[in-house]
Formats: structure tokens, sequence, C-alpha cells
């Protein structure tokens, strides 16, 4: 992902669509058309509109994609750009019913494209380019990545080590079910060589970051991981948030996370704040 890549935006004319494509063309992403259903022929921000994806194809070039699809046509989405051989799809939508995402994650698998999502405030590698919702004063151009499984965490602590600068910034996605893993992102940032240090931002369900802890604890991941847990106070058994922001049978607990990340070296901040100190 960088200047080059050509971006198509499903769901361009809603408000939502229409309103982030004119922020990231300002970013300077290259947004080469969008698709909306019916509405083929108009254009939003001077990005023609096709009624799919596969009549964009006929006429541009295209790596990535952004949606911005309602939740009920979300997981279609997915896997129409798949379909299409799209390469990078990421998910803005939240609230995709689960089976549904399952379903369409694997066929875009199978189809070699990698999801980022649902449920996720896109990525952006700084002074290049930027897919999603996120508020690009909060960056600068550097050495460290962040991977987070929430949106506005993500933003807080790009702005706290903006003056040491973010090489690739990634919200992964809230939900359940999402289409690249901490880990998977975590092994991507050690391959790459604009990449020094990773921050990883967690929360309470689930066990990606314990996962993560295990690989690093083997040796799979090199680099230096800082960590920050959200989740200290959360009831148990209480929806937190994001959908997959809850405790279950003892599973995916602030403090198993914790003890995971400490058993791998890890060092774990308290607070946001402590993450520029650890660097």
């Amino acid at each position: 992902m960088d200047k080059n890549t050509r971006v198509l935006v499903q769901g361009i004319t809603g408000r939502e669509g229409s309103f982030h494509t004119k922020l990231m063309k300002s970013y300077g992403t290259k947004i080469v058309a969008g698709t909306s259903p019916g509405k083929g022929g108009s254009s939003v921000d001077d990005v023609p509109v096709y009624d799919t994806v596969k009549e964009a194809l006929k006429e541009h070039e295209i790596d990535a994609s952004v949606i911005f699809v309602p939740a009920s046509n979300a997981a279609d989405a997915i896997i129409e750009a798949a379909d299409s051989q799209i390469k990078l799809i990421v998910v803005i939508t939240e609230h995709i019913p689960v089976v549904e995402t399952l379903r369409a994650i694997k066929y875009a698998k199978s189809n070699a494209s990698t999801v980022i999502g649902p449920n996720s405030p896109g990525l952006i590698a700084p002074a290049e380019t930027m897919l999603g919702i996120m508020p690009s004063k909060a960056f600068s151009k550097g050495k460290i990545g962040i991977i987070s499984r929430s949106g506005t965490l993500t933003y807080e602590v790009a702005e706290i080590v903006k003056s040491i600068g973010h090489s690739l910034v990634v919200g992964i996605g809230g939900d359940p079910i999402i289409g690249t893993s901490m880990l998977e992102m975590a092994k991507m940032m050690d391959d790459d060589p604009s990449t020094d240090e990773i921050i990883v931002i967690g929360e309470i369900g689930g066990t990606m970051e314990e996962r993560l802890a295990s690989s690093i604890s083997k040796g799979e991941v090199k680099k230096k991981v800082i960590a920050y847990m959200a989740g200290m106070t959360a009831p148990r058994e209480k929806r937190m948030g994001h959908a997959g922001a809850v405790v279950y049978m003892g599973m995916g607990t602030f403090e198993s996370k914790i003890n995971a990340f400490k058993r791998a070296g890890v060092k774990v901040a308290k607070t946001p704040y402590e993450i520029k100190s650890l660097l």
C-alpha cells in the first residue's frame, strides 16, 4: 500500500462513503472509481460511479477497495470485490451478521484477497495513502507500526507518538470475526523494512493477544513490541463497545492478556501515555 495504490470505494454515494471519499482524496489517496447499484453514470467529488465492481474494472485498474456498504449488504460487497480479484479489501461497516462475515471472509481468502475489518477504521501509510476514516492529522511519517482493535485508541496513541512517526497504522477491527488477525499483521510488520518497532493496542475478548504473545515467545516476531490493553475495569459477561469485547467463560480476560504479554517479555503500558516512554 503506497501512493500508487488505486482505490475503489464501494458504497460511495452514501453519506459516509461520499464524506470520507473527499477526505481520502484530500490526503492524496488515489481513488479511481466508486460503486453504488442504480447510481452508475453519476460521480462523487469527480470520482466516476458504477453499478458494479466488474463495470468499474472494465474502465480502471484497481488494487484495493474500501467498503462503506450498509451491514445488510456488506458481506455481498466483500464477496463482489474478492470475485473481481481485488487484493486488499478494507471493511469499515460494522454490525454485519457474524455468519455472513464468516462466509465472506472465507470466500475472500480463497481468492487470495486480504480483508481488513469488518468494523475497522481502516489503515494509513503516512505521507503515502489512507484507506478508511482515520483523522490524518494524528499521523506522521516514521518507523513505528501500530496494530489496534480500537479506532479511537488508534488515533490517541498515534498522536502520543506522532513526534517519532509511523510507518503503517492498521485498525484490524473490533468484531468477533475479522479478516486479518493481530498476529498476521504483526508478522507483516516484522517483515517490513520500514518498520522498526510495533505498538499493539488490544482489548478484552477473544484470544488474539494471547496468540500474538505466544508467537513472540517462540521468536516468530523479532522486532520490539509494546502493548496496551483496554478493559481493566470492564464487568464480565457484558459487551463493552465492540461486538468482540466481551469475556465469556474466563476466555479473553484483561489479566490473561496482560500476563501473556509479560511472559513473552513484552512491556505493557498502564495508560496510553506511557507508551512513548516505553519505546
